[in-house]
């Protein structure tokens, strides 16, 4: 899956906002708290320099901060907001691969579980890794297929994260690790039990987004022979600065 239109289906199916509208050349989100990627208006229709300012009225109505999401074909809005001021917030990778890449080797018992709804111990190591209740709140609006991971070191919690498929795409969100189970495997298996549950759903990609200054996930996903297929950033006004 290569495809730039697919992958950013894939991101809004699979971490859906709280409400979506159009107006004008704007598609808009609202994220109720739940982070830049189901906050941030998209552009789908050619804009010229002062519309912007129709979507900066529209978030601010929402009671939400201008934000904008740069995807690939986005050069000439690029280049609108950065004159306006705006300054790149967030350059972000998207990995995908086949499933079975990730199904190639048997999973160790008691490594990681494919869970949903998730435990209480989950959605305290999200909470503690910043994706609090209004981020939660995102896993619970997806309509597809859906699942919590839940990754076990030395018999001790060791990782969470999320994933939903959209189109036969499983992407994987929210991955969280405790800093003291990190260097540990965790993170991977965590991958591979979301590789084997979405393979069990008929699903034939899997992909994860990653912020491009986690050199560590960026290495992680990169081990895995994930190839990195995506890119897009955000444009925000320094002084408005909403959250990720």
């Amino acid at each position: 899956m290569t495809d730039d239109t697919a992958l950013f289906d894939v991101v809004d199916g699979t971490w859906p906002a709280a409400n979506v509208t159009r107006r004008g050349p704007w598609t808009l989100r609202e994220g109720q708290g739940g982070g830049s990627r189901v906050s941030a208006t998209t552009a789908h229709a050619p804009v010229g320099r002062d519309d912007p300012a129709l979507a900066e009225a529209a978030m601010r109505e929402m009671g939400q901060k201008p934000l904008f999401m740069i995807r690939p074909a986005d050069e000439a809005l690029d280049a609108i907001l950065e004159a306006r001021g705006y300054a790149i917030v967030d350059p972000v990778v998207i990995y995908t691969c086949p499933v079975e890449r990730l199904t190639d080797m048997k999973m160790p018992r008691v490594t990681a579980f494919a869970i949903w709804e998730p435990l209480q111990i989950m959605r305290e190591i999200w909470a503690a890794g910043g994706i609090g209740p209004e981020r939660q709140a995102v896993m619970g609006r997806v309509k597809g297929p859906k699942t919590g991971l839940f990754g076990r070191s030395n018999d001790k919690p060791g990782g969470v994260g999320f994933a939903a498929i959209h189109d036969g795409t499983a992407m994987v969100h929210a991955i969280e690790v405790p800093p003291h189970q990190r260097r540990k495997g965790g993170g991977s298996w965590i991958m591979r039990a979301a590789a084997f549950w979405a393979a069990k759903e008929g699903a034939h990609t899997i992909s994860v987004i990653c912020t491009a200054e986690n050199t560590g996930a960026n290495a992680l996903y990169a081990s895995l022979g994930m190839d990195a297929v995506g890119r897009y950033h955000y444009r925000h006004l320094s002084s408005e600065k909403d959250s990720k």
